[in-house]
């Protein structure tokens, strides 16, 4: 096991959060977690584990110890019978995908960006989009964690139910994650058809677009009347990936390339953002392409942003969004980003943004080092009137007083963790904040 003391700063990735934590480990296994974990307890030392640093959040940041994960990474089995894959925390979702991938596997269904760490992304409840496929944390059937008083537990329906109701999505609090089981099928084939059309119309024909696909998702481009859509759905194949060429010049120069220099100059010029959106919400064409799930799903994000999401009944999603719309148009604000609309089917996690009910999302960004408080404020506004719930990893300023309102069970998540960390060993100022003390 590397240890290092000192304090070195920590960065999440989109450079909002910074932590200077007392010590630094990188534990190979679950037993050496197991003994970081009883040590903080005798140094009187707080202790979080990070991911790669995707949320824009401090859900992760501690001045106590802090676990990267660069060593606990592999897959550790599969079971081809009861379509399972058991991985190591800090394994890469990317690793995880290619790895699958050769086997003839899959998960489900995923989300855009495969960066994260299998238990980042899972404790924080990251989502794809799904009529009727939820979250990757939905797509758990095991967990393994180490919990305050440095024990190993695992849980799945039949061991410890109770844990497996919330830990799923855990925001770290309930213990360090060390392994999940995830359900995983036969590999198969999706087609991704993107259409651009207007803001009017997707929004009009919203329930029949959701109805009527696996996986529907749409970008509106602020100050325009333009959208994006993407509708993915199950294939029998041949497989017809982009061309190279076609599939460069749309996820790489127009996606990241160009992006980043229409960013930079917004950023600098804020007055030619609306100008900009018209021509590039207009230079958008359709495009169809066939293939294996994680080349559909994901998608390189290299321009660093900040991001708000909420989770809003399925229902409220299209006026919610006209209320962003119309808000952009009568303010002076100047957002050179798409805001991003998803769906998920209700799941049974405790506090999973789509537990109990059927939901959309809505998520807005800001291009790293612009100031996003003003039109996160905004839209926060509007989303909170619609009991709207925020994504753990994402920006947002609500506390546990709102949070027991808008969770059902977010009372059984406090009191399992008032049982799993009766000392608050894995506590923050974030958690604080939005669990209570």
């Amino acid at each position: 096991m590397s240890g290092a003391n000192g304090s070195s700063t920590w960065r999440n990735w989109a450079g909002n959060v910074t932590a200077r934590p007392a010590r630094e480990v990188s534990p190979a296994s679950a037993a050496e977690l197991a003994d970081v974990v009883r040590r903080a307890a005798e140094d009187g030392l707080k202790v979080k584990a990070v991911g790669t640093g995707h949320s824009f959040t401090a859900v992760a940041a501690t001045d106590g110890v802090l676990i990267r994960p660069d060593l606990l990474t592999g897959i550790r089995g599969i079971d081809r019978t009861a379509l399972t894959v058991t991985v190591e925390a800090g394994t890469p979702l990317k690793r995880l995908n290619a790895a699958l991938a050769r086997e003839g596997l899959s998960l489900t269904n995923m989300g855009d960006i495969m960066e994260q760490t299998v238990a980042g992304a899972t404790s924080t409840g990251t989502h794809g989009t799904g009529r009727d496929s939820a979250s990757i944390s939905a797509q758990i059937k095991g967990l393994e964690l180490v919990t305050a008083d440095g024990s190993l537990l695992t849980c799945s329906e039949k061991e410890n139910p109770d844990v497996f109701a919330a830990a799923r999505i855990g925001l770290g609090a309930l213990g360090v994650v060390t392994a999940i089981t995830f359900a995983v099928e036969p590999v198969f084939l999706l087609t991704a058809r993107e259409e651009p059309m207007t803001f009017d119309k997707v929004t009009s024909d919203f329930g029949e677009l959701f109805a009527e696909n696996e996986h529907f998702e749409f970008y509106w481009f602020p100050h325009t009347g333009n959208c994006n859509t993407k509708r993915n759905n199950r294939s029998a194949g041949p497989a017809a990936p982009p061309g190279r060429l076609s599939g460069w010049i749309e996820d790489e120069f127009m996606s990241n390339g160009l992006f980043q220099v229409v960013c930079s100059l917004g950023r600098a010029v804020p007055a030619t953002i609306p100008s900009i959106a018209k021509l590039s919400s207009r230079a958008l064409s359709a495009r169809t392409y066939t293939d294996i799930p994680y080349k559909v799903f994901t998608s390189p994000r290299r321009v660093r942003f900040t991001e708000m999401e909420y989770a809003l009944p399925r229902e409220a999603v299209v006026g919610a969004l006209r209320e962003v719309k119309a808000l952009v148009e009568r303010s002076p604000l100047r957002v050179s980003f798409p805001v991003e609309v998803r769906t998920a089917p209700a799941d049974d996690i405790a506090l999973s943004t789509a537990s109990g009910r059927e939901s959309a999302y809505i998520a807005v960004h800001m291009y790293k080092g612009t100031p996003y408080q003003a039109y996160f404020t905004a839209v926060e506004r509007i989303m909170t009137a619609h009991a709207g719930r925020p994504h753990w990893g994402k920006v947002h300023t609500r506390d546990a007083g709102y949070f027991s309102e808008v969770y059902p069970r977010f009372a059984e998540f406090t009191a399992l963790r008032d049982r799993l960390d009766p000392e608050r060993r894995f506590a923050n100022d974030y958690l604080r904040r939005v669990l209570g003390d």
